[in-house]
C-alpha cells in the first residue's frame, strides 16, 4: 500500500450529496486524487458493477469500513433507486461510479441523478477519465467541434435511419459499437457517409493492447471485415462536406424510414437529416408507398 492510499481511510467528511465519480477506462492510476478522496469519504458507495468498484478500492488501498457498497443499473433501478435517495435526503454523501469512465456516457446513473434534481438534492461531478474524450484526443480528427451518438441501435431499420441522421452534419462525429458488429457498421457508415471519409478506430484505450486504426471508411470497412476487434471499441469520424442528397440516396433513406414510419413522419424525418426540399421528400415518399 502507498503511502496516498494509507491516508484514505474514509472518515465522512465528504460533503452531503450525489457525486458521480469518473473511475479509469483500463490503467487503474488514471484515477484523480479527488475521485481517491469521494471514494474513502462518502457515506454510501454506488456503483453500475460492485465487484469493479470493490476491485478499484483494493488496487488503491481504501476500505469499505463497514460503508453501504449498493449495487445500481438498468436492471434494478426499481429497488435501489429509493434506497439511494432515502440516504440522500437524510443528508449523506453518496459516491456513484460507473464499471468505468465518466458516469451517464453510455451508463446508468441518468435516473437517480434525475430524481436527486428533482428533489433540489446535490449532486456534484468528479471528473476524470473518458473512452469518448480520450478517442477524440488521440484520433487525429477536428475537435472543435463533434457529436457523441452513442451506440447505434441495433435494428436494420432504426440504424439506417440513424446513420441518414448523423451523414449532412458538420461534426467531428464519436460512436460506441461492440467488437463483433463494428465490421458491419464501418461498411455501412462507409456506404451512408461516403467511403473516403476519415475515421479512426480506437481500441482498448489506456489499456496494454491499445491500438488506433486511422484511415478512410472505406479502408477500415475492408480491414475489420474478416478480422474482428478485440475489446472496447470507440470510433471517431472526420465532419463530411455539406452536401444535398441525391435521389438515389433519399429513396434509400426513405425506403429504411418507411419501414416503421408513416408517409408523413418518414418524409418529415429524411428531409430532416438530408437537408432535402420537405415538399419534393413528401412526394417521393408518397409514390413509394404506393409500390
Amino acid at each position: 500500500m502507498n503511502g496516498s492510499a494509507q491516508r484514505r481511510t474514509g472518515g465522512g467528511d465528504i460533503p452531503p450529496g450525489l457525486h458521480l465519480v469518473a473511475v479509469p477506462i483500463g490503467a487503474a492510476r488514471d484515477i484523480t486524487l479527488r475521485a481517491l478522496d469521494v471514494l474513502a469519504g462518502a457515506d454510501v458507495l454506488a456503483a453500475e458493477d460492485t465487484r469493479s468498484l470493490r476491485h478499484l478500492l483494493e488496487i488503491h488501498g481504501i476500505a469499505l469500513n463497514g460503508r453501504p457498497l449498493v449495487a445500481y443499473h438498468d436492471h434494478n433501478e426499481a429497488v435501489a433507486l429509493p434506497r439511494l435517495l432515502g440516504a440522500l435526503r437524510a443528508g449523506k454523501s453518496v459516491a456513484y461510479a460507473p464499471e468505468a469512465g465518466t458516469p451517464l456516457v453510455s451508463d446508468p446513473g441518468f435516473g437517480l441523478v434525475r430524481a436527486a434534481v428533482a428533489e433540489g438534492l446535490p449532486v456534484v461531478a468528479v471528473p476524470g477519465a473518458s473512452a469518448m474524450l480520450a478517442a477524440l484526443a488521440v484520433s487525429g480528427l477536428p475537435s472543435d467541434r463533434f457529436l457523441f451518438a452513442g451506440f447505434p441501435p441495433a435494428a436494420a431499420g432504426e440504424r439506417a435511419r440513424f446513420l441518414a441522421e448523423l451523414a449532412p452534419l458538420r461534426a467531428t462525429l464519436i460512436l460506441y459499437e461492440s467488437p463483433r458488429r463494428v465490421g458491419r457498421l464501418l461498411a455501412e457508415l462507409a456506404a451512408a457517409l461516403g467511403e473516403g471519409r476519415q475515421a479512426a478506430l480506437c481500441r482498448e484505450l489506456t489499456k496494454r493492447f491499445e491500438e488506433v486504426a486511422r484511415g478512410n471508411l472505406a479502408e477500415l470497412a475492408t480491414r475489420f471485415a474478416e478480422a474482428e476487434p478485440k475489446g472496447e471499441i470507440v470510433l471517431v469520424i472526420d465532419r463530411g462536406e455539406e452536401r444535398v442528397a441525391d435521389a438515389a440516396s433519399l429513396e434509400d433513406a426513405l425506403r429504411a424510414a418507411l419501414e416503421t414510419l408513416s408517409v408523413k413522419d418518414a418524409a418529415a424525418e429524411v428531409a430532416k437529416a438530408t437537408g432535402a426540399a420537405k415538399r419534393d421528400v413528401y412526394q417521393l415518399a408518397l409514390k413509394l408507398s404506393e409500390r
